[in-house]
């Protein structure tokens, strides 16, 4: 039997694989892309498929799931005050995110709870709470498909931006094999980095810059993460979705609408608040309210599934909702998530 890639997605959706390979080890994932390459089959990496959308028609090509392993940091001499940890694409985010903290290693304790692999983190330079990858990435080390060879990029080199990277610009390209990151070695009372985002600080009863231990940070997100339906939970439906589904938009400061959220941006433009666009174009928690597909109950960004959902029914909520923010404000959102097969 095919390989569903709905049992492989956390939004439970999508049709099978023509071939589908499990990868444990660096050469088995190189190997396996570059025999796929050279037979001119199309080709998905897979990771914890929670950052994608799959038709309900399959792929016609290889499904390269990556399951390597190994977290391996230079140094535990707390008098070094900093250590690079290079994790293989295959480990579990969060896994790494609480070992970080078990660790005293600081700087991504704001990442709890986000679902998917390590290798996917650079790709989309994931982000929460205050925190990205950005900002701890040491390096990235790929194969590279055009070059047929192994690769490592500086983090200068990556082209970072909001929910940006080379590797997301040149998808094809880019097969992540291992990512290093540069974290603080915990001091006093093991806190974490300065708070960097308004409603974790209340969360926390603390002032944007103060600092706590980072397990209350990591306690603190994974709570309001709850809140919103954003751990994955087999049992809970508004979890049945791959996360936000838009992007924040990033536009010139006359269209942001009276009461929305304004972030300035470096080169004068504003990030404004996706959420507060759907919910005040009329899409509040939960739209429509009944059948396949709705929004979830807890947070606005979220489209799940309600457990009978299929590609199809997703995305027509998807346009309903992008055509709406559109028509009323006149900013068009953006996907996050990457579409298989599929087009918004």
């Amino acid at each position: 039997m095919p390989e569903l890639l709905a049992d492989h997605t956390t939004l439970r959706l999508g049709g099978p694989a023509a071939e589908h390979i499990v990868a444990t080890t660096e050469a088995e994932l190189t190997e396996a892309v570059s025999a796929a390459d050279a037979a001119g089959r199309r080709v998905l990496v897979l990771g914890g498929g929670s950052n994608l959308v799959v038709a309900d028609e399959g792929f016609d090509g290889t499904v390269v799931e990556v399951a390597t392993s190994g977290i391996t940091p230079d140094t535990d001499d707390p008098s070094c005050g900093g250590v690079l940890v290079t994790v293989a694409a295959g480990e579990t985010w969060d896994d790494l995110v609480a070992l970080a903290v078990d660790k005293g290693w600081v700087g991504v304790e704001a990442l709890s709870g986000i679902p998917g692999r390590v290798g996917a983190t650079p790709i989309q330079n994931v982000g929460a709470y205050g925190q990205d990858v950005s900002q701890t990435i040491w390096s990235v080390r790929v194969w590279d498909r055009t070059l047929r060879g192994i690769r490592t990029f500086a983090n200068a080199d990556c082209g970072f931006g909001y929910r940006w990277s080379r590797f997301k610009a040149d998808p094809d390209r880019h097969v992540v094999l291992s990512v290093t990151f540069q974290l603080t070695l915990g001091d006093l009372g093991d806190l974490g980095a300065p708070v960097a985002y308004a409603e974790l600080a209340r969360a926390l009863g603390v002032a944007p810059g103060d600092r706590v231990p980072a397990r209350d940070v990591r306690a603190a997100v994974l709570g309001l993460r709850r809140g919103k339906g954003m751990v994955l939970d087999a049992d809970d439906h508004d979890t049945w979705s791959a996360g936000s589904f838009f992007t924040n938009p990033v536009v010139d400061p006359t269209l942001v609408p009276d009461g929305a959220p304004s972030y300035p941006q470096p080169d004068g433009t504003v990030k404004t608040s996706a959420a507060w666009l759907i919910d005040h174009a009329g899409f509040g928690k939960g739209y429509p309210g009944h059948g396949p597909v709705t929004l979830s109950t807890k947070h606005t960004l979220a489209l799940t599934n309600r457990g009978d959902a299929t590609t199809a029914d997703l995305l027509a909520l998807a346009r309903e909702i992008r055509d709406g923010v559109r028509d009323r404000f006149g900013i068009t959102l953006v996907n996050e998530p990457v579409l298989l097969g599929v087009t918004l």
